[in-house]
């Protein structure tokens, strides 16, 4: 039997990206996504492809009953998971300075970016546990995908900001309790990613990396995420729980 993995946000960008590279490594898949399952067959035709199993889980995990639906439907497909990666996220919907965010808009963002994966993270986490004290060996993990935002401030980007250094706090809180049960907690911080989240700054990103943002003188891709995730669930780097692995080209190196 193949080793499961539930992806949130998985239909697209960087969950997508994560999605291919853990097919890739004979992960069958739960891709969970807010959208319509007709709007994403072509991408999960392309994921079954690759010689594994899909299921695609419509839910918006800010909500109750769909982080209760996901669960429940990844037992009754699968009857087990093994991986956790927690992806699902929104930007703001305006770029406002920090003194004019909406209160709809920072409700937004909380509760789809931590609120929602906080408590999704939770019921999956109770859920490895059990287990994980029916066969000790199983190998089981959880990856949080946050962002470079998650320490670099923005003003005109507050709410997300916050949203990911939430998430980051997480990460530890969860990667201490569940050491006991020799489940690894992981962080993975990347930095700008040509995604549709980041379509419409992408040409002003280009240009600052034209002028020396990043190290490495490209945009990043999904799959340079993707490989890291696949490496941190394979047990590539190994005695590292709560640790941050950061996707950024070299951005955040401080330099002189």
């Amino acid at each position: 039997m193949k080793p499961v993995a539930l992806i949130t946000g998985g239909s697209r960008g960087i969950g997508l990206g994560i999605a291919i590279k853990l097919a890739e490594n004979g992960y069958d898949l739960a891709i969970n996504g807010v959208r319509k399952e007709s709007e994403v067959k072509t991408v999960l035709e392309e994921l079954t492809a690759l010689g594994v199993n899909v299921h695609y889980i419509q839910g918006d995990i800010s909500k109750a009953s769909d982080r209760e639906k996901i669960v429940n439907e990844l037992k009754m497909v699968f009857g087990i998971v093994h991986v956790l990666v927690n992806n699902a996220g929104v930007a703001p919907r305006t770029r406002a300075d920090v003194l004019e965010v909406s209160e709809a808009d920072y409700d937004e963002m909380m509760g789809i970016n931590l609120k929602g994966t906080f408590f999704l993270t939770q019921a999956i986490a109770n859920w490895m546990v059990d287990i994980k004290k029916a066969n000790p060996h199983s190998a089981v993990s959880i990856v949080n995908i946050t962002s470079i935002s998650a320490v670099m401030a923005s003003v005109n980007r507050a709410a997300y900001c916050m949203s990911k250094a939430g998430l980051s706090m997480l990460s530890k809180v969860m990667a201490v309790r569940m050491a006991e049960f020799g489940i690894p907690v992981y962080e993975v911080r990347p930095g700008v990613i040509e995604t549709d989240m980041t379509e419409k700054v992408k040409a002003v990103y280009h240009e600052k990396i034209k002028a020396g943002l990043t190290l490495e003188p490209r945009i990043g891709l999904p799959s340079d995420v993707g490989k890291a995730v696949a490496a941190l669930v394979r047990g590539d780097i190994p005695y590292a729980t709560g640790q941050v692995v950061t996707v950024d080209g070299g951005l955040m190196v401080e330099r002189m």
